[in-house]
């Protein structure tokens, strides 16, 4: 966090305001001014009192927040003194639902799919995970791709439809082997790249989640772009989320970033689910040999260091990428219902389910 310091002049409310954009929400790289928290400023004769407004039950966010920001206003030319106040509520809805997250109507399960890197298949991990839900008691279930710049349900679904609206400008979700599906991919030719700057970003997102008519769902997946920027941000102080699952590969740089991942998550009060570990290890077809290419127990020690459970090890495995390619998910396949892929996310959609029930 930088400090800025702005030339001598008449200190003003715009400059205040202007030095507190320097000050970012403790895990994310969103200011808390864009992110509203800044309620009021009053100066008097170069003292300079800031009031905030924010709902966590974290102790640690507010303290950071107002050591960051005096901090931040004292190196403002002109100031002689900085006092921040901040007001502090429990988030709406429980302490799963943080800042001024709201349920999105209609839907009884909110679950966001993250990563902390990219590379660890996480799409796959969301797309499978969401079929595999609609099985259990024939589940009503939506998908929801969150990567406005790198889309790729429409691709995994085999899909080129392209969505279409109410009367009432409602977004009609596209429907592929029994889901509800919504992603940018289903705006965008192949070639063309979503060119957006951040609040667009933001834009689509919250139209993408409650533009859409939706109808009535047992469950919502969220395939969330990786890391921890902006529309992390976004989707989880804005929507009620039921919890999060990290996906992982095995190897240590990939658990480091899962690591962040779950800290943003538990910062904003929204519960893990728990770890899946993608990529696990290899059955050769020619000797039956398992390889551990990318290493053994690392999503296991993670989950333990995190306390969250570790819901599933998904092995690498040719059929699976194959399935995705051609727009067939492999747990829709009818003819690998007995595969060692499609029974481990059986396994964990049951989880899920006996965990959110």
């Amino acid at each position: 966090m930088g400090c800025v310091r702005l030339p001598s002049m008449t200190l003003t409310e715009e400059n205040v305001r202007d030095a507190l954009k320097a000050v970012k929400y403790p895990g994310f790289s969103r200011d808390i001014v864009s992110f509203g928290l800044v309620k009021g400023i009053k100066i008097d004769n170069g003292e300079v009192r800031v009031q905030l407004a924010l709902a966590t039950n974290d102790p640690n966010i507010p303290a950071t927040i107002k050591s960051d920001a005096e901090k931040t206003l004292r190196a403002i030319n002109g100031v002689q003194t900085a006092k921040v106040l901040i007001d502090i509520h429990a988030p709406p809805g429980g302490a799963g639902a943080p800042m001024g997250a709201q349920r999105i109507p209609g839907i009884k399960h909110v679950i966001a799919v993250a990563s902390g890197k990219g590379g660890v298949g996480k799409s796959t991990i969301a797309a499978n995970l969401a079929l595999a839900l609609r099985k259990i008691d024939n589940h009503s279930v939506g998908l929801c791709d969150c990567d406005i710049y790198g889309p790729s349900i429409a691709l995994m679904f085999g899909s080129r439809d392209r969505p279409t609206a109410t009367d009432e400008n409602k977004i009609i979700p596209i429907e592929q082997y029994g889901l509800k599906l919504m992603s940018m991919g289903f705006l965008l030719d192949d070639t063309s790249p979503a060119i957006l700057r951040g609040p667009m970003v933001t834009r689509y997102t919250q139209q993408f989640l409650r533009q859409v008519e939706w109808g009535e769902l047992d469950f919502l997946v969220l395939d969330l772009p990786p890391g921890t920027g902006d529309i992390q941000l976004t989707i989880v102080q804005t929507v009620a989320l039921a919890g999060a699952i990290i996906v992982t590969t095995p190897q240590e740089v990939a658990l480091i970033d899962a690591r962040k991942a779950a800290t943003m998550f538990e910062k904003v009060n929204v519960p893990v689910l728990g770890l899946v570990e993608n990529m696990s290890y290899f059955i050769c077809p020619n000797d039956g040999n398992r390889y551990e290419i990318f290493g053994s127990g690392g999503g296991a020690r993670e989950a333990k260091r995190l306390r969250v459970p570790l819901l599933g090890q998904i092995p690498i495995d040719i059929a699976t990428r194959e399935a995705g390619d051609r727009g067939l998910p492999i747990v829709a396949e009818a003819n690998a219902s007995n595969s060692a892929v499609v029974t481990e996310f059986n396994k964990i959609a049951e989880q899920l389910r006996r965990a959110l029930d």
